[in-house]
């Protein structure tokens, strides 16, 4: 995970920096949402996923036509933010209320997984997040839905209130 853009530079409050992988691993098994940012030409967009992790990968779901399938033929460079533990800490000034939370941030590249078994591994990961169940996913299924892996460049991990 190479840190070369400015974006990705060292953090300006390091005392907040989360720099143990298993803690950063850890906020990332616990939550159960992830919002990812795409670059659609000039214009942002972000959009909230449910998503699986393998320790290495995240994947997410979609159907397979839409706003960002259509951005994500084009552009694979993705932005990744995960988060649990949200709060508000109080002071007596306004101005100086701050967010009590854990939070991983990403940057990766988005890709569209073809293979049937890397595809139901994936969505088996997604769905053990919310379910002990099994279940087979009926071929017209996995064919309509689109399944993307992103393999991981940048992982940072901050936290606030703890």
């Amino acid at each position: 995970m190479q840190e070369s853009h400015p974006l990705r530079a060292t953090m300006r409050r390091d005392e907040r920096e989360i720099t143990d992988r298993a803690e950063i691993d850890k906020i990332i098994r616990r939550a159960r949402l992830m919002r990812i940012a795409l670059v659609d030409g000039e214009r942002p967009f972000l959009v909230p996923v449910f998503y699986g992790y393998d320790g290495t990968s995240l994947y997410f779901h979609s159907a397979r036509k839409g706003s960002k399938i259509e951005i994500l033929k084009k552009n694979g460079n993705i932005c990744f933010e995960i988060s649990i533990d949200h709060g508000v800490i109080e002071d007596e000034s306004p101005c100086d209320f701050e967010a009590r939370h854990r939070t991983v941030i990403g940057h990766g590249k988005a890709s569209f997984v073809t293979g049937k078994a890397e595809k139901i591994r994936a969505l088996d990961n997604i769905v053990a997040r919310f379910s002990d169940r099994k279940f087979t996913y009926p071929e017209a299924s996995l064919n309509n839905t689109a399944v993307l892996r992103i393999d991981i460049e940048v992982l940072k991990g901050k936290k606030h209130g703890f």
